[in-house]
């Protein structure tokens, strides 16, 4: 819609610095005495010997300079220039105007947020509904939802030498990433992850040893002499880097002793640091 009566007048309107005629065609345009660039020479009003010149036709302009199309000589007057607006000059932006879509992809970046922005009370994940990240008055930084889990035997069970250890009862498995068959726990995200694990060992007069396995392969291992015959227990914790799909699993070693898990006394444990 267009405006009724006066429009409103946007951008700047320059008489430039003068200019002195010479042998040449081009000048250096400058606006208190620092160099100016038109966008174009449309937007300049050209007055030479008391004529206005038409844009294009007899000047043009290259970065800060008036480009005459022939060279003028020093009987010649630049009478004045006058730069008619900055182009795409803007006054003022209503509120609510800025849209999303008027925001290009990555355009804001870190460098134009205030420091210390506050008032960001979460963060919604993009597969699942809910916030997934939220930053409390305190600042304490919390999760929902984080890969951790706690598995035991809910009875005594004896496991033979050189076997998984599986503990089948689980107290809690936030992602259901833990296999209480298997005794298995995959995981589903790269990152560091800490695991816990105590067993109780029979047979007197031998060692137990269980040992942490990533994919297979031994990464950390815990050991007791069983002195007694109601033998004696290993405990121990490993921080490991794994990558999602990697499978971390507890393993009885040896041949002259059995682990024996019990409710309250053996466990294994895990969780997603970061």
């Amino acid at each position: 819609m267009p405006y009724i009566g006066k429009s409103p007048v946007g951008g700047g309107f320059h008489k430039l610095d003068n200019l002195t005629a010479s042998a040449t065609a081009t000048y250096a345009l400058t606006l208190g005495s620092a160099a100016y660039f038109p966008e174009t020479a449309n937007q300049l009003l050209v007055s030479l010997n008391g004529v206005i010149q038409a844009p294009q036709d007899s000047f043009t302009v290259s970065g800060s300079n008036l480009v005459f199309d022939s060279a003028l000589t020093s009987n010649d007057s630049i009478d004045f220039v006058v730069a008619l607006g900055d182009v795409l000059g803007v006054q003022g932006v209503t509120d609510g105007a800025v849209t999303t879509a008027k925001i290009a992809n990555g355009a804001v970046t870190a460098a134009k947020l205030a420091a210390g922005v506050q008032g960001v009370a979460g963060i919604s994940s993009s597969s699942t509904s809910g916030t997934a990240l939220s930053i409390d008055a305190n600042n304490i930084v919390t999760t929902p939802v984080r890969p951790a889990f706690f598995a035991h035997s809910p009875t005594d069970a004896s496991r033979s030498s050189d076997a998984v250890l599986v503990f089948a009862s689980e107290t809690f498995d936030r992602t259901n990433n833990y296999n209480n068959t298997t005794g298995e726990f995959t995981c589903p995200v790269d990152g560091i992850y800490l695991f816990s694990w105590h067993c109780l060992h029979t047979y007197n007069g031998a060692y137990g040893i269980t040992k942490l396995q990533l994919n297979g392969s031994a990464y950390a291992n815990a050991q007791t002499y069983s002195g007694i015959a109601n033998g004696g227990s290993s405990t121990a914790s490993a921080t490991l880097y794994c990558q999602a799909n990697d499978v971390v699993r507890v393993f009885n070693m040896g041949t002259t002793y059995s682990s024996v898990t019990n409710d309250g006394y053996a466990f294994f444990s895990g969780h997603l640091v970061g």
